[in-house]
């Protein structure tokens, strides 16, 4: 059963069906465990070194999950933090903040109502993922006697209010500069409905001159008006009609846990996670001059031709927060996007942000005295494809038949590299790029393709299509 709850970032399934209460006492052992050897391997001792962060979103399952895993913590001899009810990036903040041997956020992000799970890091709010410590985890989880399975040790439980330290620091990267905005946010029932008040105070209270219009502020029940996940645009509709009714200079919808968010212009137009990552890096670099910003790779070519104007140095990266947090951490760099809508801060501990990419796009915004739409489109003057699926057993094979067809040895004499799937790149000598990866878990191969104009993307998609398998319509 662990094995088909354990995934490559994070730990999650349908409750109580997969995810079962004695998978979160297992979890809260393997966890507590490992994360505590990590941190003496390393070498790193203090005070509060036997202690974990734990926090949890508004679903209905969250606090039985949350007593089992406070049960094998303890029950190994770790201690709990217990900071309640949260954004996960709150728990990154607190593991910082506290200096502890790492967190658990019990939640399932973008995932519906039945759906639960847990998202874990290590000391300093170090990703941890299959290969950084997921698997080892999984591994303590599954040994342990399950005759052990004790009640949690409430002596060892200790419940802490950090919002007054989380809000100013969030806060600390937001300067309006005395300009009125007025901003819709939709929560998504998720918990952006408790951070954006208590953060920026209810309807935008706590910071003077902005105006915040709620939607879907209530995460009481444990269900969503809407999917919790902005990166689907029907999600975003209620908040575009709301821009334009409430004339209002942006929107924000965030996901359920609150650590990703999508933007929307003062014309209910949708922003690109890729055009707003350009955006906002002349913020980061204004501080850091000539340093690093890491960007998702299936970015346009726009992200880097910025970077490189603002004098920056663009670093292109894996999809995934494990490798853009690990990217920013070893190449000393500033700020980092991905298409998925998280945003990573160096001064955020490398970790991403949904309530430190609002307060930035705010800062922005009121520094820039323009509307978004008049900023984003100078940055989007390339054509994009988005994400198209293709189902296709043999992946591999397609895989080789598009390096035949494109690669350098090829007519096309495109430039490919494998940093995450295939990208062959004919943008200088053709106008065009894409990128092929593979899904983990479904026979499908995901294309995202950029060109200079629409008539050469149609014709790009045409003539790669029929290599790549069946398109899925949706």
């Amino acid at each position: 059963m662990l094995g088909r709850v354990f995934k490559a970032y994070d730990i999650r399934g349908i409750y109580p069906d997969l995810l079962t209460d004695q998978i979160a006492w297992q979890v809260g052992f393997g966890s507590s465990r490992f994360l505590i050897d990590d941190a003496k391997a390393a070498g790193e001792s203090t005070p509060m070194m036997q202690n974990l962060v734990v926090g949890y979103d508004m679903r209905t399952s969250s606090p039985t999950l949350v007593n089992q895993l406070f049960a094998g913590i303890t029950r190994q001899g770790g201690s709990v933090i217990d900071i309640g009810l949260v954004d996960t990036p709150m728990v990154y903040f607190a593991v910082n903040y506290l200096d502890c041997a790492g967190g658990v956020m019990v939640t399932a992000s973008h995932n519906p109502p039945k759906y639960n799970g847990f998202k874990i890091c290590k000391r300093k709010a170090r990703p941890v993922g299959e290969t950084t410590g997921l698997a080892e985890i999984r591994k303590h989880s599954a040994m342990v006697d399950r005759r052990n399975m004790a009640e949690a040790d409430q002596n060892k439980i200790e419940k802490r209010d950090l919002w007054a330290a989380y809000a100013e620091h969030v806060l600390a990267f937001l300067d309006m500069n005395d300009k009125k905005i007025k901003v819709v946010i939709d929560a998504s029932n998720g918990m952006a409905g408790t951070m954006v008040p208590k953060i920026f105070g209810p309807n935008g209270s706590n910071v003077p001159g902005l105006e915040i219009i709620e939607i879907n502020f209530d995460n009481t029940s444990g269900e969503f008006v809407h999917e919790p996940n902005p990166l689907v645009a029907a999600n975003l509709q209620q908040t575009r009609d709301a821009v334009i009714s409430e004339k209002a200079d942006l929107g924000i919808c965030f996901d359920g846990d609150a650590d990703r968010c999508m933007i929307v212009d003062e014309k209910g137009g949708i922003v690109g996670c890729d055009h707003l990552t350009a955006l906002l890096a002349e913020q980061f670099l204004a501080d850091r001059p000539g340093s690093t910003v890491v960007y998702d790779l299936r970015s346009s070519k726009a992200v880097s031709e910025q970077i490189i104007k603002l004098k920056g140095k663009p670093l292109r990266s894996r999809v995934g927060h494990v490798f853009m947090k690990a990217a920013l951490a070893e190449h000393d760099a500033c700020f980092g996007g991905e298409l998925s809508g998280h945003f990573y801060f160096a001064d955020n501990f490398c970790t991403d942000s949904g309530a430190i990419a609002m307060a930035t796009v705010l800062s922005v915004l009121a520094r820039k005295k323009q509307p978004m739409s008049r900023l984003i489109s100078p940055l989007s003057r390339y054509t994009q494809s988005g994400e198209i699926n293709f189902e296709v057993e043999e992946k591999e094979e397609a895989l080789a038949a598009l390096r035949d067809e494109f690669g350098p040895d090829s007519e096309h004499e495109g430039v490919i590299d494998e940093l995450d799937g295939i990208t062959i790149d004919c943008f200088e000598s053709a106008g065009w790029w894409c990128n092929v990866r593979k899904s983990n878990t479904e026979p499908l191969l995901r294309l995202n393709i950029e060109s200079r104009n629409k008539t050469l993307l149609n014709k790009m998609i045409e003539q790669i299509s029929p290599l790549l398998g069946t398109r899925v319509e949706h």
